[in-house]
Formats: C-alpha cells, structure tokens, sequence
C-alpha cells in the first residue's frame, strides 16, 4: 500500500507548517502539493528524494510504512546519518516489541513463559525490522564487544535449532545460564550440542546441549549506549520511554 499522501498531510502537521509553507520548502507549487496529499498524482523520483532530504526519513519508509501512529519526530540524529526510523507504539499492534529492562533481566528466565510478565514489559516498534516476532534483551558484560555492557540486542525469535545460521550472533535463554549474548555454531547432527563463541577472546568458546535452550533469538539490529556522548544525541521521546530502562541511545544495524 502506498502511505505517501497521508504521510506527506501527517508530517507537514507535525512540523507546523501550512500547505503553502511546506510546498515553498520543496520548492513546488501549493497545487502541486496539495495533489500529492490527496493521492490525485504520485510524487516522482526527485519530489521523493526532496521530501525523504527534508524530513529526514528513508524514502522507502515514507512509501512503506504508515507514519500516522507517529506522535513526534522520534529519532536519533548522528551527524548526517539517521540510523534510528520512527518509533511507534500502539498497544494493539501485534508486532510491537518486548523490552526486557537491565533491572529485571534476571527474573526473565522465570517469567519468559508468563503471559502477564511478558504483558508488563514495555513495547516498541521498529518500522525497519523484517517480519517475525522480535523482543530486545539488556547486554551485560564485555564477552561480545564492541556491543558494551548496557547496550541491547534486537532479537528475531527462532523456532526451530535447524534453522540456525552458523556463525551468526543469538541471544539464548538457557537453563542453567540464564540469557546469554553469543556467536552459535551447530553441532546438534555431531554432538547434540551449540558451540557458543564470545567475540571478546578472552572468553573460551563452550558447548550447551541443545535440551538446555528454552528460547533462540537471532540478531537484528543493536541499541548502542555507550558510543555517543549525551550531547552529540538528539532524542524526543524515545529518550523518555527508555530512561526507566536506564539507557541513552544510539542505534545502528548490521
């Protein structure tokens, strides 16, 4: 589906603007914008470079995604480079994701499976994240640097061990060990085992049984916190939502 027109309308609310300021800041006719909020005619390739240029938002976010449970410019400016999209939150989007605070991470392994513990955690989205159910787990320690201890890990959750990609990272609740953050290689079909592997080798890599892990999440993306100074962020609301949780953010994919 095609979000431009009620993007364009919702974004030039946001900022204040009239039709006529806005239309001036793009360099085009009033008419001509007001066609484009209509949906009478389509932005072409230059109009859309213009508006991703002046808000700020990837064009294939403005074409994509629908913008109008925005609130706010939730973003992170970092220099040039906008790496965070729109936050939304909306309590009966299925696809909001699950943010397990650093205070109460260790009670996770108890509560993983308790609908009314999953249901009390606060709840994000990120527009940008592939299909599948994704929950952000709190890093502790340095064994996966350069993700620092406090930052948080994106997670895509993961069904079945066979799907498992070697080598690449995976948050695991686990039995015995509680959430770890590791690089996983399958050894299930040899040893009935994952081999996890810090990044940081200082860490000895270390087999778990695979009747051990009660969940598997794959990386998605990382919430940063220690790369930035406070200064050098730009938050609106996302700062808010995540001061109970402790963290200053700065957010980057891989």
């Amino acid at each position: 589906m095609n979000f431009i027109p009620k993007n364009i309308r919702h974004l030039r609310d946001l900022k204040g603007l009239s039709q006529e300021q806005l239309a001036e800041e793009l360099g085009i006719s009033r008419s001509n914008l007001g066609s484009k909020e209509e949906g009478r005619s389509e932005p072409n390739l230059a109009l859309l470079v213009t508006l991703s240029d002046f808000f700020k938002i990837p064009v294939d976010i403005l074409i994509k995604k629908d913008l109008t449970k925005t609130k706010d410019f939730s973003f992170i400016d970092l220099g040039n480079q906008r790496v965070l999209f729109p936050i939304m939150v909306d309590s009966e989007n299925e696809d909001l994701i699950e943010v397990v605070p650093v205070k109460t991470s260790a009670g996770y392994l108890a509560g993983y499976d308790d609908p009314e513990y999953i249901e009390q955690l606060e709840k994000i989205k990120l527009p940008f994240l592939p299909s599948g159910k994704h929950r952000a787990f709190p890093i502790k320690g340095d064994s996966m640097l350069p993700m620092k201890n406090g930052s948080f890990i994106v997670g895509r959750y993961v069904e079945d061990m066979a799907d498992i990609k070697n080598g690449t990272t995976y948050v695991l609740l686990t039995k015995n060990d509680g959430m770890v953050y590791k690089r996983v290689f399958d050894q299930l079909h040899s040893k009935g085992t994952l081999l996890l592997v810090s990044d940081n080798r200082e860490y000895r890599p270390y087999e778990i049984k695979a009747d051990e892990v009660l969940e598997l999440w794959e990386f998605t993306c990382a919430i940063q916190t220690q790369e930035y100074s406070p200064d050098e962020l730009k938050i609106s609301s996302i700062l808010q939502m995540f001061n109970a949780l402790g963290v200053e953010l700065e957010a980057l994919k891989r």
